[in-house]
């Protein structure tokens, strides 16, 4: 008779809560509460709502995870001196400031792209060079004045001004800024790379 009520107890449950759910552990708790309990349709009820109560709070940590995963996918900021058609460095070979030490006309006829912008070269050779190494020839700081960084601004460039310190390229707003920011070039640029994370955060896309 006992364990017929139970089976009938178990049933009801089944159809309220989905006992499926539980964990295996809880099954044989919920058959010793249904065995000795007066009102199965009670303990039916009560235990349907601890299920729900497990199904939100699965729903919510998922929700949590889901939450906090979003930012490891979301795309990073980008933060670049371009002009009205997306080419940096208004339109010289990045390559150039490396292998000719100055300012170097790209042709129109080598293209690449990356991260949003466009680069012209000078020569096959020197994109090749570039698609091989493209982090070495970038200008740094998005290809704005690099002594406007250390002062936490954007300022726009004259490639005339630009130079070469410890492998990266570096633009500047003028030849007479460049002498200024070569007063200090290492503490100049240790600032320059202090600000600049803050200004991409702040005025990237």
């Amino acid at each position: 008779m006992l364990q017929t009520q139970t089976q009938k107890t178990l049933q009801m449950f089944n159809r309220h809560a989905n006992i499926r759910t539980l964990k295996p552990s809880q099954k044989p708790m919920l058959t010793m509460v249904a065995a000795f309990a007066g009102n199965h349709y009670l303990i039916c009820k009560v235990r349907k709502l601890s299920a729900t109560n497990w199904g939100m709070k699965k729903l919510s940590l998922l929700v949590l995870a889901v939450g906090l995963a979003l930012p490891v996918f979301a795309q990073p900021k980008s933060l670049l001196n371009l002009d009205k058609t997306g080419v940096a460095i208004q339109g010289y070979d990045p390559v150039g400031f490396f292998t000719d030490n100055q300012p170097v006309k790209g042709d129109p006829k080598f293209v690449a792209k990356r991260d949003g912008a466009i680069y012209l070269f000078a020569s096959k050779e020197h994109k090749e060079m570039f698609a091989k190494e493209p982090t070495k020839y970038e200008p740094a700081f998005g290809g704005y004045c690099a002594y406007g960084v250390s002062r936490n601004k954007l300022v726009e460039i004259d490639v005339e001004a630009s130079q070469v310190v410890d492998g990266k390229l570096l633009l500047q707003y003028s030849k007479g800024v460049r002498d200024d920011f070569n007063k200090d070039v290492k503490g100049n640029l240790a600032k320059a790379d202090a600000n600049w994370p803050a200004l991409l955060d702040k005025k990237g896309k």
